[in-house]
């Protein structure tokens, strides 16, 4: 049985992992430990989503939930209409950057953010105990449907002082970008393309059918996205974009057909936030926080800018505790992922969109060259299928690369001069990772290289 429950939530793979009984047993948990308000739910487009989506609804019913229920969004749509409403709680049904077959819900505490390790726990003894509590009412509350979500966050995303407060919108509007989209047909097929209508795009839609049939392997990593890659440079387009299933992750292509790699989309979002800093520093701090996994171009970025940089574990819910801890200004992990607080605290690539698209039409440049302007490294990713405890591995890293700087936190990471290498275990899949960067390629895989030699 393919089953994860971490503390990125539920996820596991259809007919086997995910039945009604284990869907209807986390909803009723997930009401229990709650308290009085409505709950929102969202799907992220797969066919599953809707058979689940009705478990669930059926289910928070049934202990006497009122339910609005907001269709297929992105999971960032799902987080800021519970931060921004009376909801005491939302449940996102994804499965992220997982195939077809799998999908599992994403839990939301009642300020849109993802529940942390406390609160899971107190999730998984109810549901572990069946304590849950079921309305005796003989009428159930009915289920509100919000089919404006979307625009909602459409909306509030132009609301941010970046646009109403500057020219930025029209220099957008006056660049007239000509974008390719793969949104996998999934949920950002209607809330990225309706963005960049807002912004004057000419989109050229390569998967946004919003039919949540995957049309190759969800993950936006580069070796998915070779028909976005062609797309952009035979249609002559400005860039590419795609976005995996729920839409919180964000990757970005040349108009040479050309990632230019995940990691670069936070250092460019950083990047735009810091330059127009003054436009965000209202309510925070001029800091930022990333993850331990993240490249050090962000790092370097706001250094220049005189900003201080703090880390966390990987995992949303970690970036955005510790960004909330020091007020950050902006946040994100290097997955694609980026945080704008001022909006809502959660991953979300109609940010992500919003900020490159503000950095380039203020700067004048290409999406090519102002990548190339950032900080440079190189990063290579390595993962083996692994469970259980990792200690013993962790042991031997400490031993091989002694001369560096360990920070035991997440697995661990060993920082030298000018590279770093990390070990860990994943949240979301059955494997053990290994990050390393450095200046070179060849030093990012012979580092790399090393540390798997030790599984």
């Amino acid at each position: 049985m393919s089953f994860i429950r971490s503390i990125s939530g539920l996820r596991a793979t259809l007919s086997d992992g995910l039945i009604p009984s284990i869907l209807s047993n986390y909803a009723a948990g997930f009401s229990s430990i709650l308290g009085e308000g409505p709950i929102i739910v969202g799907n992220d487009g797969r066919p599953s989503g809707k058979w689940i989506e009705q478990i669930i609804i059926a289910t928070l019913q049934a202990c006497g939930r009122e339910v609005i229920s907001i269709g297929m969004v992105p999971t960032p749509t799902v987080q800021l209409m519970t931060e921004h409403s009376n909801a005491v709680g939302g449940i996102a049904v994804t499965a992220s950057h997982n195939p077809g077959q799998w999908n599992g819900l994403k839990f939301l505490n009642s300020s849109g953010v993802f529940l942390d390790l406390d609160e899971n726990l107190k999730l998984w003894e109810a549901v572990d105990n069946e304590n849950f509590v079921f309305s005796k009412n003989i009428l159930f509350p009915e289920v509100i449907s919000d089919n404006n979500a979307i625009e909602k966050h459409i909306s509030r995303i132009l609301d941010l002082d970046l646009f109403t407060k500057s020219d930025i919108l029209e220099k957008i509007k006056k660049r007239r970008f000509k974008i390719v989209v793969d949104a996998v047909n999934a949920s950002g097929s209607y809330a990225v393309v309706k963005l960049l209508e807002k912004f004057g795009c000419e989109i050229i839609k390569l998967y946004c059918g919003g039919t949540g049939i995957f049309p190759h392997t969800p993950e936006p990593i580069a070796e998915n996205l070779t028909d976005l890659c062609s797309a952009t440079f035979s249609q002559e387009a400005d860039l590419g974009i795609a976005v995996d299933p729920d839409a919180d992750r964000l990757v970005l292509i040349g108009k040479d057909g050309i990632p230019i790699g995940e990691e670069k989309t936070i250092a460019l979002a950083t990047l735009a936030v810091l330059k127009f800093s003054h436009l965000f520093e209202t309510d925070f701090q001029k800091s930022i926080v990333v993850n331990l996994s993240t490249s050090r171009m962000s790092s370097d970025i706001a250094s220049q800018f005189n900003t201080q940089v703090f880390t966390s574990s990987v995992g949303e819910i970690n970036v955005v505790k510790k960004m909330k801890e020091v007020s950050a200004i902006i946040g994100g992990e290097g997955s694609g992922g980026v945080i704008l607080p001022a909006c809502h605290y959660g991953r979300d690539s109609l940010i992500g969109i919003a900020l490159v698209l503000s950095l380039l039409a203020e700067s004048g440049n290409e999406l090519i060259s102002q990548s190339n302007e950032l900080p440079q490294y190189e990063m290579i990713k390595m993962k083996k299928e692994f469970t259980g405890d990792i200690s013993k591995i962790i042991q031997k890293f400490l031993i091989e690369f002694k001369e560096g700087t360990p920070i035991n936190q997440d697995g661990l990471k060993i920082n030298f001069s000018d590279s770093w290498i990390q070990i860990r275990s994943s949240n979301t899949e059955p494997i053990i990772r290994i990050i390393a960067e450095a200046k070179t390629k060849d030093e990012a895989e012979k580092l790399a290289k090393r540390g798997m030699d030790l599984i």
